[in-house]
């Protein structure tokens, strides 16, 4: 079975978009695509079906990596029955998440927040460029931090390859 990750931030324009293309990118190179998927959803219904933010698109291209057919969408109870790990981009994020979470049942997904992934990082949250405009800095942040995610799912599927 795949494991599946759904990134998560607030307008699902800017952070979880670029986590999700990064991550993808990084699977592919991996020649994980098989065994792993991706997707991104955000708490706020703003920007729904909207692709990703200008700044989003820019920083991706200048990495040459593809974010085609993205759309924004939001958080939905039934992802915690499709996702096995969902990665909040902040605190906030994590909050709404939880608000969300189903009460009764065994649940697919494990909550996570995405600058977890990186302990070493005196960073916390990753910060929302939709505010900030720097784009730069959230690539940087999602960049190790998808390294480090995929590194954790790899030691996951081995374990339960065994």
């Amino acid at each position: 079975m795949k494991k599946k990750v759904l990134f998560v931030c607030l307008g699902n324009i800017c952070r979880s978009p670029m986590a999700e293309a990064v991550f993808r990118h990084r699977v592919k190179e991996a020649g994980l695509d098989h065994a792993i998927e991706a997707d991104s959803a955000g708490t706020g219904d703003w920007h729904i079906g909207h692709p990703p933010h200008e700044g989003t698109r820019a920083i991706l291209d200048r990495h040459a990596i593809s974010y085609e057919g993205m759309r924004a969408r939001l958080v939905a109870e039934d992802d915690f029955e499709t996702f096995d790990y969902i990665v909040c981009m902040d605190d906030s994020n994590l909050r709404n998440v939880r608000k969300l979470q189903p009460k009764a049942g065994q649940l697919r997904a494990k909550l996570y927040k995405f600058m977890d992934f990186v302990p070493e990082s005196a960073v916390t949250d990753v910060p929302d460029p939709y505010f900030t405009g720097n784009f730069d800095e959230v690539y940087e942040l999602v960049s190790v931090g998808c390294d480090k995610l995929l590194e954790r799912i790899k030691a996951d599927l081995a374990v339960a390859g065994r």
